[in-house]
């Protein structure tokens, strides 16, 4: 599955079983539990779904 990553823009990698991230521009890789609360945290308007998510 294909996402924006966070950092450069890009088309970054989804992993099919959501256990990863990751960008071959700029390679950016993390678990998708840690992608949601990194751009949860970088752009507010996506703040409330992390605390849906905490819930």
């Amino acid at each position: 599955m294909k996402v924006r990553c966070p950092d450069c823009k890009a088309i970054a990698e989804l992993a099919d079983d959501f256990s990863y991230v990751k960008c071959t521009e700029c390679e950016f890789d993390m678990t998708y539990g840690e992608y949601v609360k990194y751009i949860a945290y970088k752009d507010a308007r996506y703040r409330d779904i992390l605390s849906d998510y905490k819930k």
